[in-house]
């Protein structure tokens, strides 16, 4: 697999700026470890269920939503979950996204990946409650982990990116319907990795 650089198109592949935006040190590493440490004692975790093939299996991380109602947000692969009121840390970063970049958010789901068996399988966020080219906002917290890549129809086509401590990584435009991204198990003892991911849910 190869190592993802955004910026060298000399040695390594280089996504087009309409599919990605990196910002590598977005949080200090300060404002990461607070903000990190408030969540793991106060968010809600939950440990969903999802469809593989004709199989109900447990995830292996743990979740919880927040946003700007408390319906229920209902995933394609999964089981119900109700969203959560923002809290001031969680819309602060809502704002400060929005200000500095320039689009609009309504919810976050943070996972929690609890060591280094935990994991996100090959997907697309493709659901119709995001629209046809969702905007996805992914602010890394804790543990260094890598954000593979692959291109749906050419699997062979596979680029993976260390998201450290503090880091954005913006997906849109057509990433969704071209590209499946995942968090792999690691065979190498991890601690505790949050990731945020901002979107905007349309009713």
């Amino acid at each position: 697999m190869n190592q993802l650089s955004l910026f060298d198109a000399e040695e390594f592949y280089e996504f087009p700026k309409d599919l990605l935006e990196y910002k590598e040190n977005f949080l200090s590493s300060e404002e990461a470890d607070q903000l990190k440490h408030h969540l793991l004692q106060t968010a809600p975790w939950e440990q969903r269920t999802q469809k593989m093939y004709d199989k109900t299996v447990i995830t292996p991380r743990l979740t919880a939503w927040y946003g700007d109602d408390k319906q229920s947000y209902e995933s394609a692969d999964s089981n119900t979950s109700s969203i959560n009121a923002w809290t001031p840390d969680l819309l602060s970063l809502k704002e400060r996204i929005e200000k500095e970049f320039g689009y609009r958010f309504n919810g976050v789901l943070l996972n929690l990946y609890r060591d280094n068996n935990d994991s996100v399988a090959w997907h697309r966020d493709k659901e119709s409650r995001y629209g046809k080219r969702p905007v996805i906002a992914s602010v890394s917290l804790g543990q260094t982990r890598n954000f593979d890549f692959r291109k749906k129809d050419h699997h062979q086509s596979k680029y993976s990116l260390p998201l450290p401590n503090g880091s954005l990584l913006i997906m849109k435009g057509d990433l969704q319907e071209n590209w499946e991204h995942r968090i792999a198990k690691s065979m190498i003892p991890m601690k505790e990795r949050i990731n945020l991911t901002f979107r905007l849910i349309r009713g």
